[in-house]
């Protein structure tokens, strides 16, 4: 299970609205308690999707980049990851997962969401509707590298 305040879900809400029509990404950080992720922060990243960036990336023979852009993907870039881990590691913390938003889309995790996705991390994907966040999920991979929902915890 995945807890989240409401203040950091509308966060989340917010940075999706105002990125829409593209696809908006960012980092859930927190704390392991037993079987439960505590999000403590939301770091809105920039996405940063492009052909060339997404033709570095291992599964790009899998699909044909030329046809996606930041409307409905994204990527968030190698240097902020390696700059929050240094600053989640000095607040004794962790990154817990992934945010990011589906444009006039269902909150359900792609093929290449799947084809990228880490192990243990949560993936919270937000419909937006003509602007409007209307639907939330948290996605986790299983065993067999497939998504399986993730209960979420709204806390006040």
């Amino acid at each position: 299970m995945i807890s989240i305040t409401a203040t950091h879900l509308d966060q989340i809400f917010r940075h999706a609205a105002t990125t829409y029509p593209q696809e908006c990404c960012g980092l859930l950080l927190g704390t392991f308690e037993k079987n439960n992720k505590l999000v403590l922060d939301v770091w809105e990243t920039e996405n940063v999707w492009t052909v060339e960036r997404a033709e570095e990336l291992p599964t790009s023979h899998q699909f044909d980049s030329q046809k996606f852009s930041k409307q409905n993907r994204f990527m968030i870039a190698p240097e902020v990851l390696l700059h929050v881990q240094k600053v989640v590691r000095d607040r004794q913390i962790n990154i817990l997962g992934i945010y990011h938003s589906h444009p006039d889309y269902p909150a359900t995790p792609s093929e290449l969401d799947r084809l990228i996705a880490w192990s243990d991390y949560s993936y919270l994907i937000v419909s937006v509707s003509q602007g409007k966040a209307t639907d939330y999920y948290s996605w986790q991979l299983d065993s067999h590298h497939q998504f399986q929902l993730e209960p979420i915890q709204v806390k006040t």
